[in-house]
């Protein structure tokens, strides 16, 4: 880490660390970046940043207005959450496509590659943590949980998952030293306990601070403290959408910021070391309200692709004299673009059989298309649906 960058580092300070690398077989001998808590009233910022802020607020705004506009907003949730599972696993170097993730609800573990796995991982994560907001507050015990679920059976999957970290770690290419990482964070015990324990209590006052500005600050902590061995940047990112939801400015997790930040990695991890170094938040927090703008916006777009689709899928059905569970079944495809029979039999509550010749009805008009092998645990997909999805 370059020590002379963080040393005079208004918002921080260096502690020494000391300890054994079991990787590269050798004591290390160095310091880390402990940051002070975070502020009870808003960083200074410029002119700018205040325009872009209110520019990300109007599009948060009319993002809530155009979903308001779906005759069944939920569901958009899966495929949502799937597509932010995407781009946040992308961003830690684990790729996996968007069609292998949404067909890996219909198939056997061992039938899914592990990047699908750990992408999923993130989708039962999410899922959780929505679940759980609705009666607890983000807490540290909270995103413990959801740690946990992120890095099972993964690579990070360690002794200390699902609790605060209790070893070293640092920041940079694997197999660099901790002195020629990028960055240190806090050392475990109880220097990183405080600091978990502080970002807690301010989460969650009630304090005079733009929401924006608040998730920018919340999620620039998080990441400076890096409080699990692994996840961090997932769970992070997460905590940012569980935090619009918890104020309200977002009925459903649909922000999917991380499609953003993917393309633009070393802007996102630049801005937040050099808040750190440097103290002012400024860029940092017009990037984030940029990322919040763009995504809104393309989210809203979106969602008016997907009710054209609909109708006009459902117009093709009305033109071929289809009515009942076919009908029905077509209307549920922009929350389930890949599906089963099993999946249609749940969705319209009627026997095999019945969700089976509906099926069989979109494949001849061309609404769906099998993209499985063989006849047994048939897999189909309808493609205009998922194009719009996979380009949101």
């Amino acid at each position: 880490m370059q020590v002379e960058r963080f040393h005079a580092s208004p918002v921080g300070h260096l502690v020494p660390v000391r300890g054994h690398d079991a990787r590269l077989g050798r004591d290390f001998d160095h310091v880390a970046f402990v940051p002070d808590p975070l502020p009870a009233r808003p960083p200074d910022l410029s002119a700018r940043t205040y325009r872009l802020l209110s520019e990300a607020d109007r599009a948060l705004g009319g993002l809530e207005a155009k979903t308001g506009l779906l005759p069944n907003p939920r569901l958009l949730v899966r495929p949502a959450l799937s597509n932010e599972a995407v781009a946040t696993s992308a961003l830690e170097g684990t790729y996996a496509p968007l069609s292998d993730v949404l067909e890996a609800d219909y198939l056997t573990p061992a039938r899914s590659s592990s990047e699908v796995r750990e992408v999923r991982n993130y989708v039962s994560a999410a899922t959780r943590g929505l679940e759980l907001i609705a009666t607890r507050p983000i807490c540290i015990s909270v995103l413990g949980e959801l740690q946990q679920i992120l890095v099972h059976g993964t690579r990070g999957d360690s002794y200390d998952s699902g609790r605060l970290r209790e070893r070293q770690v640092c920041i940079g290419d694997e197999g660099l030293g901790i002195e020629d990482s990028r960055f240190v964070p806090p050392p475990p015990g109880d220097t990183l306990v405080r600091g978990m324990d502080d970002w807690e209590k301010w989460i969650n006052a009630n304090i005079e601070m733009p929401l924006l500005i608040k998730a920018a600050l919340a999620h620039y902590q998080f990441e400076t403290l890096h409080p699990f061995s692994d996840g961090n940047g997932r769970l992070g990112r997460l905590v940012t959408t569980l935090q619009l939801m918890e104020a309200g400015a977002l009925t459903y997790p649909i922000l999917n910021l991380s499609t953003w930040l993917e393309p633009r990695r070393t802007q996102y991890v630049d801005h937040l070391l050099n808040v750190s170094a440097t103290g002012d938040f400024d860029p940092w927090v017009a990037f984030f309200a940029e990322a919040v703008s763009a995504r809104a916006e393309a989210a809203s777009a979106a969602i008016s692709k997907l009710l054209a689709v609909r109708q006009s899928i459902i117009d093709q059905l009305h033109d071929a004299g289809m009515r009942g569970s076919v009908v029905t079944l077509a209307e549920n495809l922009i929350g389930y673009p890949v599906l089963d029979v099993p999946q249609a039999r749940d969705l319209l509550d009627v026997s095999y059989q019945s969700a089976n010749t509906a099926v069989a009805r979109l494949v001849e008009l061309g609404i769906l298309r099998q993209v499985s092998r063989g006849n047994y645990g048939r897999v189909f997909r309808c493609d205009r649906v998922f194009d719009v999805i996979a380009t949101a």
